[in-house]
């Protein structure tokens, strides 16, 4: 039903593939079950020139590694106990990536629903970064592999549902005047786009 998205889909700069990645789906087939959600918010981190990058000055560390890799690498990271899931771009050696914020819950709710405990609101299921990798059972374990292969990968969906909106980026205070950046890509109105603070 979902198959991986061509693995050229990847090979565009990060400020052309952060909003292309809105309207794909985000696949996970596990054990449990299948997970599906649609994307509605990404933001770009342009590496060695963005201060709010983690590979900032071209810093490669044990964490990062995988950054320098070819496009279309799975970059997940930890912040505080959350899983974070980003799509690595640039041509390799060149250290870009996408933050996946937001998506839209497609198949699988119950599933979503069970993983981040039953009491949210379903927009509150996956509207942030940290959410939408527990909803959809994503942890650190997919370090490494490629968003176009199975059990986890990108699928081609509908495209946008809304108009695109861009603005600044979200939680990266004290990044100098990377914080202004209009980096951060969503889709207008959409329930499922984190909130900003």
């Amino acid at each position: 039903m979902y198959q991986p998205i061509d693995p050229e889909f990847f090979r565009q700069p990060v400020l052309e593939l952060a909003p292309a990645l809105l309207g794909q789906y985000i696949v996970h087939e596990t054990p449990a079950g299948l997970a599906v959600a649609r994307i509605v918010e990404t933001e770009a981190y342009h590496g060695p020139e963005d201060r709010a990058a983690h590979s900032f000055g071209n810093r490669r560390t044990k964490r990062t590694e995988i950054m320098f890799g070819a496009p279309g690498l799975v970059y997940t990271y930890q912040m505080h106990t959350h899983t974070l899931m980003n799509v690595v771009a640039g041509p390799e050696g060149t250290p870009h990536a996408v933050l996946i914020r937001g998506a839209e819950p497609v198949d699988g709710l119950e599933l979503m629903r069970e993983r981040r405990g039953d009491q949210h609101r379903i927009p509150d299921l996956t509207n942030g970064p940290g959410k939408l990798s527990k909803a959809l059972g994503v942890t650190m374990k997919y370090y490494g592999n490629l968003w176009y292969e199975e059990p986890l990968f990108i699928a081609p969906g509908p495209g946008l549902g809304g108009e695109l909106v861009t603005g600044p980026r979200v939680g990266i205070q004290n990044t100098g005047e990377a914080v202004h950046y209009p980096w951060r890509f969503y889709e207008a109105g959409n329930p499922f786009v984190s909130k900003y603070r």
